[in-house]
Formats: structure tokens, sequence, C-alpha cells
């Protein structure tokens, strides 16, 4: 099937996919593709093979509003294992050191967790998709090269504790609950706490139940979001201004506003800061529009 132009029969909007283990970002983005019969296809954050949960996709004008998306905080559920090491930071890689954690106590553990809550600089595990020189990480390492990556500023809103079991004699699996700023690696956690016991860490599950204001409540595996798309509706699918209007505070405009603002053209301020989505009175996302003194400007537009 040829693509044709998501306007033409394919609304805008977002797919909320239960991204399914084993599968990469791209992965996803690409079934998305083949089912939609669409190229403008892009995810608002990635999420690691081995992870499960929500991963947002745009379709069409929708992937303007990705940028937005992908800064917002994010909620994980984890499983770290306190007593070994591995290349990757979690369980898919090669175990690098073992170290019992026999002696650990619970206190012990709650304690090197706690720790990592609060602003951290955190360095990426080396096989990350960060960007060195313009090359990704995990391609650095699988070339053979030694690098280290810099820290970077990254903020854990709450780590909770909800069960530590010892799976052998040697090892501690510990449940948590993360909510973190964007750009935080859940298995730096595992490892960072892993390394201040002195034993290392790594995860062995990871699933994000949150992105932003959309949730596993609404996720669904990629194939039924893109049929509920290509429906017209359902859950997995959310139109272009509901969207919006979940990241954005809305602002309704008259229909000549709307024409202004699709040619660019500045309207009256509303005195409220910050980015606000303009829809029109059919219920039409018009454009992101910012107040810039006594008038307002196009931030990001959405041509009909």
């Amino acid at each position: 099937m040829s693509p044709r132009k998501p306007d033409a029969d394919v609304p805008p909007g977002l797919l909320v996919v239960d991204k399914q283990p084993g599968m990469t970002s791209h992965d996803v983005v690409a079934i998305a593709r083949r089912v939609l019969s669409v190229r403008k296809v892009g995810h608002a954050g990635t999420l690691d093979p081995m992870a499960t949960g929500v991963l947002v996709l745009g379709v069409g004008t929708a992937t303007r509003l990705l940028g937005y998306l992908s800064g917002n905080d994010k909620s994980y559920a984890a499983t770290v294992r306190f007593g070994q090491t591995t290349v990757t930071d979690d369980r898919e890689g090669e175990v690098l050191e073992t170290t019992s954690a026999a002696h650990l106590a619970d206190d012990d553990v709650r304690a090197a967790l706690a720790a990592q809550t609060g602003p951290l600089q955190q360095v990426p595990s080396s096989v990350s998709a960060v960007k060195v020189d313009g090359v990704r990480s995990y391609d650095r390492v699988r070339a053979g090269e030694e690098f280290e990556l810099a820290a970077r500023s990254v903020t854990v809103h709450a780590l909770a504790v909800h069960g530590i079991r010892r799976p052998t004699a040697d090892l501690v699996d510990v449940d948590v609950d993360v909510t973190c700023s964007t750009g935080t690696y859940i298995r730096a956690i595992a490892r960072d706490a892993g390394a201040a016991l002195g034993v290392g860490g790594h995860l062995t599950a990871l699933r994000r139940p949150r992105s932003g204001p959309l949730d596993e409540a609404v996720a669904r595996p990629v194939e039924e979001a893109a049929a509920a798309l290509l429906a017209g509706g359902g859950t997995g699918f959310v139109p272009l201004t509901t969207a919006a209007t979940a990241v954005f505070p809305e602002r309704r405009v008259t229909a000549a506003e709307a024409v202004d603002l699709g040619h660019g053209k500045r309207v009256a301020a509303t005195g409220a800061p910050g980015l606000h989505a303009a829809v029109d009175p059919d219920g039409r996302l018009v454009a992101l529009v910012e107040d810039a003194g006594t008038t307002a400007r196009v931030g990001v537009g959405f041509p009909a």
C-alpha cells in the first residue's frame, strides 16, 4: 500500500501505546506507520526494549506536540536487583560482577534508594540513546569505544519501596515506584544505589504507567491504538485538540481570530502567561499561542 498524506485520510492525534517487551521505540513507530500507511509518526520519549508501558506517538501535525509531551514528568514501576552489575544496568546486559548482598539489612536498602531522590547529577548508562558527537552512546559501546558520559541534572520527585525480597542468599530484589523529571534513567538509579551499597545493582523489570498527562488506563497495543485512530475514535487514540488541551490551558478564539492565526498574524493578548491551545468555534486546534506584550503570537501552528 502506498503512503497517503495524513491530512487526507488519517486524522492527526496521539496514539497512547502500551509497549510490549522486546520492542524498541523505533519498532513501535514502524508498526504504526505500516498500519496507518503514513510516514509522519514520531514518539515522545523512548522506552528501552526490556521496558513496557506508555509510549506516546504523534501522527501527522500532532508530531508538533511531541517535544512538549516529552518534557513532562513520568512515572515508573521497577524492580531493582542488588548484588550484580551488568553492562547495560539492566537484566539484558552481560553480568560484569557479582557481590553478595546477603549482609544488607532492609533499612540499608531503603536508605540507599532514598538517597536517589531530589535533584541529582545523574550519569546516563553508557548503553543508552544519548548522543556523543552525533553518535548514539550504545553504538559507540558496540563499536568497542571507551568513554564517559557527562552527568545531567534530573529530579526524582518520589521513590517508594513496595517490597523487598531475597530470591537467593546473595541477591536482594526491591520493587519501587518512581516519579521523576524527563531524562531520568531508572537503571542509573539502580546502578548508583548498588554502588553506594558496595554490591552493585541493575534493573530486572521496568514499566512506565504514566507519561505526562497520559496513563496506562488509555493505552493499548500499537495495532489497537492505530485501529482506533482509523475508526475515528476509541481507547488508545487521542484527537489533536484533546491532546493539546490536556497539556496546555485552552483559549477559545473567534472564527476571525482563527483565520488570522492561521496566517501567522497576532491576536489580542489575554494576560495569562505561557503557551495556550487556541481552539476555534468548531473545536479545532488552530495554534499554540503565547502573549507577547499586548498581543499573542503563534508559537506552533496547526493548519487545517
